[in-house]
């Protein structure tokens, strides 16, 4: 199951550089994560200052 970012993304961009698999990138609103290439490692979401990065 993938990760999925909300709202309340800041795009500080401190997930995009802990994916190992390059699987986020930047939005217009927010960053997103491609649900094909994400491998549910939960990187992302330990670096996320603002806790907008859950399993979908």
């Amino acid at each position: 199951m993938a990760h999925i970012i909300s709202e309340e993304c800041i795009k500080c961009g401190a997930c995009q550089g802990e994916c190992p698999v390059d699987a986020i990138s930047e939005g217009e609103d927010q960053f997103e994560i491609d649900s094909d290439t994400c491998i549910d490692c939960g990187a992302c979401a330990a670096v996320c200052p603002v806790d907008a990065i859950s399993e979908e």
